[in-house]
């Protein structure tokens, strides 16, 4: 079905590098949540991305109490195994550790705490549920602000309460909030209605960073694929994607 989807997709000529060489949200560190398993499938995969033209990626592992209890250190000192193997292998690319926070009580209690590990210029990438809204969100979009960070919402375009009301984007968009689009969400990876709100997403310019949101060679392959389509093209022609400034 997949397949037949992106034959109908309008290829072109597209080099995705030409427009962003700095990839946002990934699970690359091995056997700390769903992401790879293995460190050879990381390496795998951060070469297959340098072989698409990507110079930096900022990897974001879980961080989910109830199920990747996930810590500052254990992110980064899962990095740095990564940067020695990359190194050891003789393969040159940035590569840097942030986290994709799920919004429960811990991530709440982390924020009080500052205990947070953002990427760039203090960004905090996060998630939610994706078939309810939590409770509070704006008010913890305000927190994030008050205490100086940039929240980012991952993906808001897979959010089943989200995209069946297309609108409420650009409310949730006025609280303060930055939209992080996996490419994949444009060809249809994960499935009609995501791809429905990434085009709309797109198209009314609400996109300010774009990741793969690799776990596995799976997602590579349908991603190598997507960034060749017109819908990636115009994506960035449409929206001032922030990637190279992080």
């Amino acid at each position: 079905m997949f397949s037949k989807l992106f034959k109908s997709l309008n290829k072109t000529d597209f080099n995705i590098s030409e427009y962003c060489t700095t990839d946002l949200h990934s699970h690359l560190i091995p056997g700390i949540d769903d992401g790879v398993k293995t460190l050879d499938e990381s390496i795998e995969i951060i070469s297959s991305m340098k072989e698409l033209g990507f110079k930096k990626l900022i990897t974001t592992p879980h961080i989910m109490y109830h199920r990747f209890r996930n810590t500052k250190e254990i992110i980064l000192d899962g990095c740095k195994k990564v940067k020695e193997e990359l190194q050891n292998r003789n393969i040159d690319i940035e590569v840097q550790a942030s986290a994709e926070y799920y919004f429960d009580e811990n991530f709440l209690e982390l924020i009080e705490k500052d205990e947070l590990l953002p990427f760039g210029d203090n960004y905090i990438l996060f998630e939610m549920s994706y078939t309810s809204r939590p409770f509070g969100l704006e008010q913890t979009v305000f927190n994030l602000l008050s205490k100086g960070y940039k929240p980012v919402l991952a993906h808001p375009e897979r959010y089943s309460f989200l995209n069946s009301s297309l609108e409420k984007f650009d409310k949730l968009k006025d609280s303060g909030l930055r939209f992080q689009l996996n490419l994949n969400s444009l060809i249809g990876f994960y499935g009609k209605n995501p791809r429905i709100a990434a085009k709309y997403l797109s198209e009314k310019g609400l996109v300010d960073f774009v990741g793969s949101d690799i776990h596995s060679m799976k997602y590579f392959d349908s991603y190598k694929k997507a960034v060749c389509t017109k819908q990636i093209k115009e994506l960035f022609e449409n929206n001032k994607i922030k990637n190279h400034k992080i």
